[in-house]
């Protein structure tokens, strides 16, 4: 399936992109950033599962056991603190 990824700040920063549209066979949040953690090793440090990563299924914060669907929008982004 086709979802549409985006990414925030930092990961962004790291990544190299804003956003991309991916085919995927996962099938959940946790399983398409596991995907994305094997793509490279850009995405591996800024996702892995040592760092506190916030994710988002169609603007929704969500957690990794959400479902996805065709054209969905996945954002991950690091925690965000004020000053």
């Amino acid at each position: 399936m086709k979802v549409n990824v985006k990414y925030f700040a930092s990961i962004r920063e790291s990544v190299g992109t804003g956003s991309e549209q991916l085919d995927t066979a996962a099938a959940t949040l946790g399983a398409l950033r596991d995907e994305l953690i094997a793509r490279s090793d850009a995405h591996a440090q800024s996702l892995a599962r040592g760092r506190s990563v916030r994710v988002a299924l169609n603007q929704v914060m969500s957690e990794e056991s959400a479902m996805l669907s065709e054209g969905c929008e996945v954002a991950f982004f690091p925690p965000v603190t004020g000053g």
